[in-house]
């Protein structure tokens, strides 16, 4: 049984709504960002770090993020491997989870953050937000 082309572009058109819909974060760039978001709300998860906080009304609008990992986590290799995971999970869980108006920065942990099966760092991530945001 094949799929028709017009089947195709249907199914094609909503996936493409179905990302529409959802509020992708975007990556901080700047050191004063994540400077702000060091001075707000942070949590201690066992396989990652969260900072978090909250724009005053007029800044720049919807969810923002940013990926750190120190030499602590490993050599570059590692790191980069940390942070892949880290940006993964973000892309997953922000725009369902995160608020628009808000800053988080993930900061990847020695060991955990590459070693901990992603379904932990999924829950360990939602845990974190539920309590940052409450």
């Amino acid at each position: 049984m094949t799929i028709s082309d017009d089947q195709e572009r249907k199914a094609l058109s909503k996936r493409q709504n179905e990302v529409k819909q959802k509020v992708l974060p975007t990556i901080l760039k700047n050191r004063a960002d994540y400077l702000r978001a060091a001075k707000g709300r942070r949590l201690s998860m066992p396989s990652l770090f969260v900072q978090a906080h909250r724009r005053k009304v007029g800044e720049v609008e919807g969810i923002r993020v940013g990926f750190t990992c120190s030499r602590k986590v490993g050599n570059a290799v590692t790191r980069n491997r940390a942070k892949r995971r880290l940006r993964e999970l973000a892309r997953q869980i922000l725009p369902e989870q995160g608020r628009k108006g808000w800053d988080y920065v993930i900061i990847g942990r020695q060991h955990t953050t590459i070693e901990h099966p992603f379904e932990n760092l999924i829950s360990d991530f939602k845990k974190a937000l539920q309590k940052l945001h409450s």
